[in-house]
């Protein structure tokens, strides 16, 4: 019989897994991805049984799960041998702010935790909006985010929303919109032609080599290669769609738009 609210969940997202933790509720888990690192204690408390496309799904059977978390397409693949398997699911697909936001109170929800997740969600708007309205220079940095190097992939909409939040101007701004990363490849040439002052680089899990980047054919005259800012960022701190990107991400991007 299932439980509600689940007493055994697993994570298959390591955004899912930090709001847990967040609100307290991290005694519910009972596994989680491969990538989980926040908190750092995750790492030595839950079993993983995942990667981000792939699975366990004996294992992941074996922990007897009231509910498995998700997120979107690209783990369609586990999801439906999961449900096939009888196993409840809830798929998030978060992609801007207002969608992690989104996430935070629906999982609160999901696991009778609403109101703390209501405030958890609030005071993250609260911090956004500060930051927002932090008086800046008048004259915006212009900034290129790089989501991975071979093909150019730009950033998804969270991070463009989080560019401007910090008082950047993101220079490939349409591009927020689309969201499969295949719909955000481009040319080094458009990079070239934007110009922008700083280039933010996460590259997906593996770590940024900020040379290869001066080294690009045409690269050394644009702002940011000249004055030497390229600036990796953590993918756990701004790759995921969760409380991570409005914290430590955020940080992070403000840190490199304006150095003390």
């Amino acid at each position: 019989m299932r439980q509600y609210p689940p007493r055994r969940i697993v994570c298959l997202t390591e955004e899912t897994v930090e709001t847990l933790y967040l609100l307290g509720e991290q005694d519910r888990i009972v596994g989680v991805s491969g990538y989980a690192v926040r908190p750092p204690r995750v790492r030595r408390e839950k079993p993983r049984v995942s990667a981000f496309i792939s699975a366990d799904i004996p294992k992941i059977l074996a922990l007897e799960p009231d509910l498995v978390l998700a997120f979107s397409d690209l783990q369609a693949g586990i999801v439906a041998d999961l449900v096939r398997a009888g196993v409840a699911i809830h798929v998030f697909n978060q992609r801007d702010i207002a969608g992690i936001l989104a996430m935070i109170r629906t999982l609160g929800a999901l696991v009778g935790a609403a109101e703390r997740a209501g405030q958890l969600a609030t005071g993250y708007e609260q911090r956004l909006a500060n930051i927002a309205s932090t008086p800046r220079p008048a004259k915006k940095p212009k900034v290129y985010f790089e989501e991975w190097d071979d093909p150019l992939i730009s950033g998804i909409g969270w991070v463009s929303e989080l560019i401007a939040i910090a008082g950047g101007e993101d220079v490939l701004p349409k591009l927020r919109f689309q969201q499969a990363a295949r719909d955000r490849i481009i040319l080094p040439d458009v990079v070239r032609a934007a110009a922008p002052d700083v280039i933010l680089a996460s590259w997906c899990g593996k770590k940024v080599v900020p040379d290869k980047i001066r080294k690009r054919p045409g690269w050394s005259e644009i702002p940011a290669v000249a004055h030497d800012r390229i600036v990796e960022i953590k993918s756990p701190l701004i790759l995921q769609p969760g409380p991570a990107a409005l914290t430590d991400g955020l940080d992070a991007i403000v840190k490199a738009l304006w150095p003390v």
